[in-house]
């Protein structure tokens, strides 16, 4: 059980959040899931059936002392089609729901082990980037670090929108990618603390 301490206009308590042991497979099964599921898997490449090249036989099958050729479409010539070229797909596949949960849970972990998750429970800002600089100083982000703001907080979203080194999204976009990718962490604490319930009652 991880206590984490909570910052913020309502701040100045801790709270228990049953994280689990972090599995650095089980973290790399879980980000090569998403970054799979991001692929476009747009490219795509013609066959000789759909490349335009005539289909005329291009010269007698015997005595030019040339190889034998049906056409110019064959991939061996140049403009010829694609011999098991990629054509459009999905790279998405499926990894079971707990899998999922658990690998959040343990990108969670890290960042607790490390000391760079903070909770925080009221931002009390304005919507101003200076207030929300002059907040991150107060409380140890000095733009050394990239760090990503997780927060249904819409003047604490817009604050931080147009600073270089913050990331921002709503709490419900929180991933395992996103949560590796950067130093730092600041999380709602009612997301922790609702999170921590649901794992209660399973």
């Amino acid at each position: 059980m991880a206590q984490i301490d909570v910052i913020g206009k309502n701040g100045g308590r801790k709270i228990d959040v049953d994280l689990p042991e972090v599995n650095k497979n089980i973290l790399h099964d879980v980000v090569t899931w998403q970054l799979a599921s991001r692929r476009r898997g747009t490219a795509s490449t013609k066959t000789r059936a759909q490349v335009s090249r005539g289909g005329k036989k291009m010269y007698s099958q015997k005595g030019t002392g040339n190889a034998r050729h049906g056409d110019r479409s064959v991939p061996t010539f140049v403009g010829g089609g694609v011999a098991f070229g990629p054509k459009p797909r999905s790279y998405g596949y499926t990894l079971p729901r707990q899998v999922r949960q658990l690998g959040l849970g343990m990108a969670l972990a890290a960042r607790q082990g490390e000391g760079k998750l903070i909770a925080v429970d009221g931002f009390d800002l304005d919507g101003k980037t200076k207030g929300f600089l002059s907040w991150a100083a107060q409380n140890g982000m000095d733009g050394s670090e990239k760090v990503l703001l997780a927060t249904d907080d819409e003047m604490a979203r817009r604050a931080a929108r147009n600073v270089s080194w913050i990331s921002v999204m709503p709490v419900a976009g929180v991933n395992v990618y996103d949560i590796l990718r950067h130093d730092r962490l600041v999380i709602d604490a009612a997301a922790l603390e609702l999170a921590d319930g649901e794992g209660d009652e399973a």
